[in-house]
């Protein structure tokens, strides 16, 4: 079949390049319209349920103005001078002055504006004080001219640092965009380096090199297409690019590989196209498949952001496959023997006693004692894993360097308050108003309870208003008519007490990324109220529950993915134990990976070097991790038996066959495997943390993978498994032979010379 499609390219090459290029300007038009890229949050949560009985029942006032967005400006002397001091002050209006004209913003809250809460807006030594300017756009909007507003902020008597959620969006956004951009612009030419010393040809390394950039704009604008009908994470366009280029390369190597080693057997263009087609296209399409299948590990997700990446990527993999069966070879047909153009004095590396036939040799001959230490290492640099917190990203996903962090963790160090964190409690009576006399009495028990709880400061709700009030007082209160009960009580409820439920916010001591903020949201959990039931949100339950909720999820993606990824495997080997290796091996680097994960980015090891902060592991990147090593991990392992398999039915013999396509797959896999990680090795620079350590995690596994588990294990368990490695039920193995999935033509004599 897939002969046969090589064939059909071949003598229609000029109207599969123009459909190619037709694609390819539609994908460069999506690119350029763009898109809003807003990943959903976690739906199915009851912090977010919390959150939508509050948004649902407690609205603003009609007469609010729109919902807008802040920053923060924090304001040092230059010489030394406290906030309090007038010329502190006078030099911070100063400074702000022409924001307060700027028909963007709406107000500017200082110190001496506030009163009462003047305190929290200075620091605890009283050397810096802090400015909340207030505007009329939404964050997102707001992002777009904050840049503008900033420059307008000048003073030569203090230094100022602009902080809050406006700026650590917009820095964010800029990171991602500036992420991506470096890791093009680092990625491509050391992509072509590398292919030139695979090929030792100029010509057939930017064949390659085309079809890489051709799905790099394909996937960007798949990608935003997607964007404009659904939501789709920020994150989705450095993972599209970051998949699309690997696999991409590595698709066109191996067919441009296989084209050349077939003209060089003395075959003319359209039958070296066919046979390419025939044999690594064929690998390639599996490959494809079995990258799809991990990225569809993804969409087992619904309601979180992870599912737009398991799209972008399984997008940017079709997009890809079909650049490499359809551009490619009909690239190839044009270009013929000259493909071979412009060669370069670099040594072929290929040969009947060549490196890899080697290696292979030295395993099989004592498999047990390279497999158990190699065995060992893997383990060894798995065992971080066990040491692994999740917990969500926070402002520590941005470097030291960025000012919007700086400023935070100036807040967070320097100001009152701003180490606390805040739960929300929702009491919801269903069947009942919140301030009859028993729901009242309910409320008044829940807020004691929780205000004696670990590291809680003070409970505020509509049953903490007045400490000279008791539980009878409380009630009295609220059995007055409404109107009668004072404008500030009457203000209070405004905000805490809807239909059916009233809110209660539990102000804690201790930062809500902390143990001690999860133990207290699962100790408010466990309370229970007469006549009503209790939901938390606030950041610290929103995590628990993402955490939870990732959790609950992964087994069933985890046993999808693998199920199909054996089916898949079977179609293509026709074996029932090669798949079950497969599995294995993936699950080896996978494990390295996770662990080498842990140990910089949680650990903190060459966080200096790297430049980022050691932080709790990001809930959703082990699942993201999994699905992209577990497809791209395969990726080689399909490559490599299916070269070994085609051995096999040639010579009929499992050694000479393993070494047979470890020596004439071996290289290129290693070669593949250099760009690779030379193209993760660019998105690790990246100044977002997670988009670092994907690209760090990538990277360690498919080095790992093409080395220590293709060069060693593989090897090394075939030896031990010998015809066993071929074996299927005959039911299946008829099923297989019927289905004309194990017919591969044997390589011609030729192709041994």
């Amino acid at each position: 079949m897939f002969e046969a499609w090589g064939r059909l390219v071949h003598r229609r090459r000029l109207p599969v390049l123009a459909i190619s290029t037709v694609v390819l300007v539609l994908s460069a038009l999506s690119l350029v319209q763009g898109a809003e890229l807003e990943g959903p949050p976690f739906t199915e949560t009851e912090a977010f349920r919390a959150r939508e009985l509050i948004r649902k029942e407690i609205p603003p006032p009609a007469t609010a103005p729109a919902p807008g967005s802040s920053f923060v400006l924090v304001f040092t002397s230059r010489s030394g001078l406290d906030a309090t001091d007038p010329a502190f002050v006078g030099a911070m209006r100063e400074a702000v002055a022409t924001l307060q004209t700027d028909a963007r913003v709406t107000g500017i809250r200082m110190p001496e504006d506030a009163g009462p809460s003047s305190a929290a807006l200075r620091s605890k030594d009283s050397k810096r004080a802090m400015a909340v300017v207030d505007l009329k756009d939404n964050t997102g909007a707001a992002s777009v001219y904050f840049p503008d507003l900033r420059a307008l902020v000048r003073s030569d008597e203090l230094e100022i640092i602009a902080t809050g959620n406006v700026p650590l969006n917009r820095d964010i956004d800029m990171g991602l965009e500036a992420d991506l951009q470096r890791a093009e612009i680092v990625s491509l030419p050391a992509a072509l380096i590398l292919l030139i010393v695979v090929f030792g040809s100029v010509a057939a390394s930017l064949v390659s090199l085309a079809v890489g950039l051709l799905v790099i704009v394909g996937g960007l604008g798949a990608t935003f297409m997607l964007a404009r009908t659904s939501d789709v994470s920020q994150y989705a366009p450095n993972i599209a690019t970051l998949v699309g280029l690997g696999v991409a390369i590595d698709y066109s190597l191996f067919v441009v590989s296989r084209f050349r080693e077939e003209l060089t057997a003395g075959r003319d263009v359209g039958d070296a196209v066919a046979k390419a087609v025939g044999t690594a296209g064929r690998a390639v399409a599996f490959s494809g498949l079995t990258v799809a299948v991990g990225l569809s590990g993804m969409l087992f997700y619904p309601g979180t952001f992870v599912v737009s990446l398991g799209f972008a990527g399984a997008l940017v993999v079709v997009i890809a496959l079909f650049y490499a069966l359809t551009f490619l070879p009909a690239l190839l047909s044009v270009l013929g023997h000259r493909v071979n153009a412009w060669r370069l004095p670099l040594p072929a590396g290929r040969g009947r006693s060549g490196a890899w036939r080697a290696i292979a040799t030295a395993v099989m001959r004592r498999p047990l004692t390279v497999l158990v230490p190699t065995l060992a290492f893997v383990v060894l640099a798995a065992s971080p894993v066990f040491h692994l917190r999740l917990a969500a990203s926070d402002i520590a996903v941005l470097p030291p360097t960025y000012e919007s962090r700086q400023g935070i963790d100036l807040l967070i160090a320097e100001f009152p308050g701003q180490d606390q964190s805040r739960v929300t409690v929702v009491a919801h009576f269903p069947d009942g108003p919140p301030l009859s006399p028993e729901n009242v009495g309910s409320l008044y028990g829940l807020s004691r309870r929780l205000a004696v709880l670990p590291d809680v400061l003070r409970v505020e709700g509509p049953v903490d208003l007045d400490t000279r009030l008791d539980l009878a007082g409380y009630q009295a209160l609220y059995a007055q008519a409404p109107g009668s009960r004072g404008a500030a009580v009457e203000a209070a409820l405004g905000r805490t007490v809807g239909e059916h439920i009233a809110v209660l916010s539990v102000v804690s001591a201790r930062r809500s990324n902390t143990d001690e903020a999860r133990e207290l949201v699962r100790a408010i959990r466990a309370q229970e109220i007469t006549g009503g039931r209790i939901l938390v949100t606030g950041a610290t339950a929103a995590d628990l529950d993402g955490i939870a909720y990732l959790i609950d999820h992964t087994p069933l993606a985890v046993a999808f993915v693998m199920v199909t990824t054996y089916v898949v495997l079977f179609l293509l080997l026709g074996s029932v134990v090669l798949p079950l290796k497969a599995l294995a091996m993936n699950v080896l680097s996978v494990s390295a990976s996770f662990g080498a994960l842990v140990w910089v980015f949680q650990e903190g090891h060459l966080a200096g070097l790297l430049n980022f902060s050691p932080q709790s592991i990001e809930p959703s990147l082990p699942v993201i991790m999994f699905c992209l090593i577990f497809g791209l991990s395969m990726d080689y392992e399909v490559l490599l038996l299916s070269r070994i398999q085609e051995e096999h039915r040639r010579t009929g013999n499992n050694t000479t066959a393993v070494a047979e396509g470890l020596e004439r797959s071996g290289r290129l896999i290693t070669g593949a495997a250099a760009i690779m990680v030379a193209v993760f090795a660019a998105f690790a620079l990246a100044d977002i943390a997670i988009i670092k350590a994907v690209g760090l995690g990538l990277g360690v596994a498919i080095a790992l993978d093409a080395t220590l588990v293709r060069g060693l294990i593989v090897p090394a368990t075939m030896r031990l498994l010998g015809e066993w490695n071929w074996w299927a039920p005959r039911p299946l193995r008829r099923l297989y032979e019927r289905a004309g999935l194990g017919h591969t033509e044997p390589a011609p004599a030729a192709a041994e010379a």
